[in-house]
């Protein structure tokens, strides 16, 4: 069974002691129902994971000593930002927490034609629900960092921001475009840093494509089979990754 993983602040760490916050107390205690000298992964969301000997939980509070440390093993070399446009409450959340398990590092929000959420409907609980599922979701699938989310951007501000990345790839319906691997590989190198946009339920419009296309963007069909965008956000990351190496065992 594998071992309960943690997410602590940095602070929360203290020579070879580790005090986790209160809802974690909780969930250890009443949920999980674990007792003095269980085995614990706690993580400092910086890159390293810690074997944690449990020492005291209750209600209010948990505590252990660590006994090991190391870099997490599940943390992707190559950076993956997703453009997601905004979609419906589940489906978007749908696309934070299976990016996250793939291996997606940062996640913004983006508001195009089509979109059927507003960027003004973002408000603070819902940051705060998505950072919830990040977290989780990185817990789950053994990341070394919790995936960031950024602010919600119009597509013309996204796209005024893909000069950061090595590589940047839309999905789109297109005939004659290059393979992934012909878009990712330039002069025989490999990109560090990948910027990913995914349109909404309805896909860009031609404008918005080319609009991308003239920043620099390449255009990436997926197949003969039409993908829903929620989909398309998992597939895209999936396959970039594959390709630079990053999904091997």
């Amino acid at each position: 069974m594998s071992t309960n993983r943690f997410f602590v602040e940095e602070s929360s760490i203290e020579g070879n002691f580790v005090r986790l916050n209160a809802e974690q107390a909780h969930q250890i205690c009443h949920v999980l129902r674990l007792e003095p000298g269980a085995a614990l992964v706690v993580l400092d969301n910086a890159g390293f994971e810690y074997d944690v000997r449990l020492q005291e939980a209750n209600s209010r509070q948990a505590n252990g000593l660590i006994t090991g440390k190391r870099l997490a093993s599940g943390e992707p070399r190559r950076q993956i930002t997703l453009f997601q446009s905004l979609l419906a409450r589940d489906k978007f959340e749908r696309v934070l927490q299976k990016g996250t398990e793939v291996g997606v590092s940062r996640f913004v929000p983006v508001q195009t034609d089509r979109s059927l959420m507003r960027a003004k409907q973002i408000d603070a609980k819902k940051i705060t629900r998505w950072r919830r599922i990040l977290q989780e979701a990185a817990e789950q699938s053994h990341r070394g960092r919790i995936p960031e989310i950024g602010q919600a951007l119009a597509l013309a501000d996204a796209l005024a921001r893909f000069g950061q990345y090595d590589r940047v790839l839309i999905g789109a319906l297109c005939d004659g475009s290059p393979t992934l691997r012909e878009a990712l590989v330039k002069d025989g190198r490999t990109p560090a840093s990948v910027a990913i946009l995914i349109g909404p339920e309805g896909g860009f419009t031609e404008q918005e494509v080319a609009l991308a296309e003239e920043k620099g963007a390449v255009t990436i069909g997926l197949g003969p089979r039409i993908l829903r965008t929620e989909t398309a956000a998992m597939v895209l990351p999936a396959l970039v990754l594959y390709e630079l190496g990053e999904m091997e065992p």
